[in-house]
């Protein structure tokens, strides 16, 4: 979108794209989605439905552990949080998805979005790490039968294409 325009585009904007998107498969592409951003207007947030609905609301969850999630956020959300602050409140919620369904994962990453961009922390907290970990399997060789080889040569191209405009 930005590249059609050269400006940076609105985060309804993208919403709307992908709900389109969405609505055109009838929810047969399991997608659901959490979009933040902050635009010209302001920061934003949006909750998109794999069938292509939206909700624009001051905090959401989505996936399996998201009942137990959106109760700590319902029960501890401020307007005056700070970013520190607000981090804490959404480990914690994550936490509480993660302990109040097997689906949830065990780790929490957290996502700070600011006018100045975007800063991931992966794996802010790890409260439900594995002790043992399975090791892969092994399969003797000739377990599966190989039904067909090809062995293909790689081809390097030496000359740059020019395309006019």
């Amino acid at each position: 979108l930005r590249l059609a325009t050269g400006t940076q585009p609105r985060v309804c904007a993208v919403v709307r794209r992908l709900s389109s998107m969405l609505f055109k498969y009838q929810g047969y592409v399991g997608c659901a989605l959490v979009l933040g951003g902050v635009d010209v207007t302001g920061p934003h947030l949006y909750q998109i439905y794999p069938h292509g609905s939206t909700d624009y609301l001051p905090f959401t969850t989505m996936g399996s552990g998201s009942l137990a999630a959106m109760s700590v956020l319902e029960s501890e959300y401020q307007e005056t949080l700070d970013v520190e602050g607000g981090k804490q409140l959404v480990a914690k919620a994550i936490r509480a998805g993660i302990f109040n369904d097997l689906g949830s994962g065990g780790n929490v990453d957290v996502c700070v979005i600011t006018k100045d961009g975007g800063q991931i922390f992966r794996n802010y907290e790890k409260p439900n790490e594995r002790k043992f970990k399975m090791k892969p399997p092994t399969f003797a060789k000739g377990t599966t039968p190989v039904l067909k080889e090809d062995i293909m040569k790689l081809v390097t191209v030496e000359d740059d294409v020019v395309m006019r405009t």
